[in-house]
């Protein structure tokens, strides 16, 4: 088998000079790395340039997009190329989204690295590949409840709490906008926006608006 040509996406330079360095050391696979990119943006021009590209490896956590957006966007324009995610997000709900929109592989970077190895074989047959550990639906067909909210929850889950309509509206809030200008701007009723501006204060765990907008702030949510 010749040489697969591969891109890896995420936003570590460390990370992708070890990833880059160890398929280097193995002779399991063939992988020809003919690019890194750290944002969406430069991983788009990327594949416009280079069509000869055939994998991608991508994290979720983008600086400049959510990976999970990226990928339909990616498989409506390059619609040979195999995706695989390799991420630090386990939740079933990423995994089951990401393969539901085009991702062909999914895997996390606390797997064992034979089992990346395996993971692109399989997507290179045809396959598709999920990752030991990982499911698309609740495991056991319970629904998962956790109301603790971890202090380590990042800017990406955080951002997938909230609909498109919401992003939109916090958005707004965060230029000092109210009720009224957010709605003409939207083309929604005061009372619309209102009722957003309730549920995105509940997702976020903030009480009031200032806060809201420090919170959104802090963590780049706009």
């Amino acid at each position: 088998m010749s040489a697969i040509n591969s891109v890896l996406v995420d936003g570590q330079s460390i990370f992708r000079a070890a990833l880059k360095s160890y398929f280097n050391q193995i002779d399991t696979i063939d992988l020809n790395i003919i690019g890194e990119e750290s944002t969406a943006e430069g991983f788009m021009l990327f594949l416009h340039k280079n069509l000869q590209t055939e994998l991608a490896i991508l994290d979720l956590n983008l600086s400049d997009q959510d990976g999970l957006e990226l990928i339909p966007q990616i498989r409506r324009t390059f619609k040979d190329l195999k995706i695989i995610v390799l991420t630090s997000y386990g939740d079933f709900k990423f995994v089951g989204q990401a393969l539901k929109t085009g991702a062909d592989g999914y895997i996390l970077k606390s797997n064992e690295p034979d089992d990346l190895i395996l993971c692109i074989q399989k997507v290179m047959e045809g396959e598709t590949f999920i990752a030991p550990g990982l499911h698309i639906t609740p495991p056991n067909g319970k629904r998962i409840t956790n109301n603790r909210k971890s202090i380590y929850e990042d800017r990406f889950v955080i951002k997938q709490k909230l609909t498109k309509r919401e992003h939109e509206v916090l958005e707004l809030i965060t230029q000092a906008k109210n009720n009224k200008e957010i709605a003409k701007e939207l083309f929604i009723s005061d009372q619309t926006v209102g009722v957003h501006r309730k549920n995105i204060m509940r997702k976020l765990g903030v009480r009031n608006t200032i806060n809201l907008i420090k919170f959104a702030l802090e963590n780049q949510l706009v």
